[in-house]
């Protein structure tokens, strides 16, 4: 058993976060993440609403009787979602997790602290971390440079993210970006983290509501097929390798890039529609980090943290215990 900050705040068995995935982190995967021993998230803005929210957070707790958390991303868009609202509904609910991510959260804390909630701050820089301390966040998820999705504008990778984080902060820390093993865990916990938050990793588990082909893609993909788009508009977002990605490629070589010349082809409903559900891998864009090169199954949650938890023991045990005699 590994014990840590991150598991005595989750008051779960392992210290593994599921992080929030847009449209995949859903009741299945948060279910099976727990009753796997791990922490998982819902992502709220899949549901389009806070009543599809409230719906499923209810279905979750029929699939599983352990911790669970909410993820709620706050974006810049010409139409926010009626934020409030969805913490409204976590409140109710009883949820006592919640993961925030995008923009400052601090509107928000009065609100998401008065109800005893405890909050985990995604951030993508040292800076960014401090201030989610500042402001009362309960723990902080720090992403390096090899994560899916948006790592942020530093470039700076998780070797160096995490230890340097650790050594500005005094709450806990999970570890995001390149995580996808028990050698990854070992490694997170080596450098200063509490945990380590796992993203591409948990879409290629039987549990997640994507098509098998999305999964099967992950599979067979490698470390050197992801790409960086809209650099250009300083929101960039690590994705899959496809023709859709080397269409937005070509937009931004252009120059004088604007967001709306590549929603056609960046729109997350389109994704969800057209690769998500559809199978068609070619067709969207699909947030993925460069650890698909350690991704070569499609198990089980269960099984994937029963063999996470079992490598990352005998590594603790076999090879640190020799080095040290």
């Amino acid at each position: 058993m590994i014990k840590t900050r991150i598991t005595e705040m989750f008051g779960v068995e392992r210290p593994i976060v599921q992080g929030g995935l847009m449209w995949i982190a859903r009741a299945e995967l948060a279910a099976a993440v727990a009753n796997a021993g791990g922490m998982g998230f819902m992502t709220a803005l899949s549901f389009g609403d806070p009543e599809g929210l409230r719906a499923e957070i209810r279905k979750c707790r029929q699939m599983t009787s352990k911790p669970f958390g909410i993820n709620l991303t706050f974006l810049p868009t010409l139409r926010p979602p009626d934020y409030p609202a969805f913490i409204r509904v976590c409140i109710e609910e009883g949820i006592k997790f919640i993961e925030t991510a995008g923009r400052n959260p601090e509107p928000y804390m009065a609100q998401l602290k008065s109800a005893g909630i405890r909050v985990i701050h995604k951030c993508t820089s040292v800076r960014h971390a401090l201030k989610a301390e500042k402001i009362g966040c309960d723990a902080v998820s720090i992403d390096g440079f090899e994560a899916a999705g948006h790592p942020g504008e530093d470039d700076v990778t998780s070797l160096i993210l995490v230890p340097l984080t650790r050594d500005a902060l005094k709450i806990p820390i999970v570890a995001s970006g390149g995580f996808a093993d028990g050698r990854g865990l070992v490694a997170a916990l080596a450098l200063g983290a509490d945990g380590m938050n796992m993203g591409t990793r948990f879409v290629a588990v039987q549990e997640a509501p994507v098509h098998e082909n999305v999964k099967r893609a992950l599979v067979e993909h490698g470390e050197l097929d992801t790409r960086l788009i809209m650099r250009s508009l300083r929101n960039t977002e690590r994705v899959m390798h496809n023709p859709v990605v080397d269409k937005v490629l070509e937009i931004e070589s252009k120059g004088n890039t604007k967001i709306e010349d590549l929603i056609p082809y960046v729109s997350g409903l389109v994704g969800k529609t057209k690769m998500l559900e559809g199978g068609d891998t070619q067709a969207a864009i699909l947030s993925a980090g460069q650890c698909m090169g350690l991704i070569r199954d499609i198990p089980t949650c269960k099984e994937l943290l029963d063999r996470i938890m079992a490598e990352a023991e005998a590594i603790l045990k076999e090879k640190f215990a020799g080095i040290c005699r």
